[in-house]
């Protein structure tokens, strides 16, 4: 039996079961997904400073997920947040949402563009696709501009997202499209029936990506960066977080 543990970094537990029907709709047999959230951060990540404050409670439930037998985790945020420390403490392997639906576009396609939510949020898409693909290979980023919170009631997503998906084909020469947002996973299958062409949820590549590295027996090398950090003490709120 694998565990996945799906870990959305922000603190909304609805989100967080949309998150998980979408993990387990791909888990092969003999695969277990938890989708969990921490009790402590921001209800949606939509900024650098939110980013940052969500990091400490995905952490806190990589050391949960440690504690449970957990064989791999899904980092399920678009922003990628806290990945290179999970990825210190974790004994199995971790996978960011950014990081495997970028990767997937490029295995079907040549280009790809990013449909996300706000607009202020673009930047950080762009600077994970410079991490995840060759240059060029994203070719634009595009915001419906609703909030992360309202994608579960605002009826004016779907056929935002849809416009905003086949606009970006057009305008920007791309093959694929990428949702840019965990709150989207559950859009995925109609928009590219919509539009015509492949669209990647990142929660769902993750969790078969995590799911096959399980499989070959591989886990994050433990040379030079990616070691368990050195001990020290954490003062503070911190002071749980401390390795020893």
């Amino acid at each position: 039996m694998t565990l996945i543990r799906v870990v959305n970094p922000n603190t909304t537990a609805s989100m967080t079961a949309l998150i998980g029907t979408s993990a387990r709709a791909v888990a092969g047999p003999g695969v277990t997904v938890e989708a969990v959230n921490p009790d402590m951060g921001p209800a949606s990540i939509e900024s650098h400073y939110d980013e940052a404050l969500a990091v400490p409670g995905l952490l806190a439930e990589i050391i949960a997920g440690e504690r449970a037998g957990a064989d791999g985790y899904v980092v399920a945020c678009f922003g990628d947040p806290g990945l290179d420390a999970a990825r210190e403490i974790a004994t199995g392997p971790v996978v960011g949402i950014a990081e495997a639906a970028m990767h997937a576009a490029m295995l079907v396609g040549r280009g790809f563009s990013v449909v996300t939510t706000l607009g202020r949020t673009a930047g950080r898409a762009r600077d994970l696709a410079q991490r995840y693909a060759p240059a060029g290979a994203c070719r634009g980023v595009h915001a419906c501009e609703i909030p992360v919170l309202e994608l579960e009631t605002d009826p004016a997503v779907l056929p935002r997202v849809v416009a905003l998906a086949r606009e970006a084909l057009d305008r920007d020469g791309s093959d694929v499209i990428v949702l840019g947002c965990a709150g989207m996973a559950g859009f995925c299958a109609e928009v590219s029936q919509r539009i015509g062409a492949p669209v990647i949820d990142g929660v769902t590549a993750a969790t078969l990506l995590v799911q096959s590295l399980v499989g070959l027996g591989l886990r994050t090398s433990r040379r030079d960066e990616y070691a368990v950090p050195p001990p020290k003490p954490f003062t503070g709120l911190l002071a749980g977080f401390a390795i020893k």
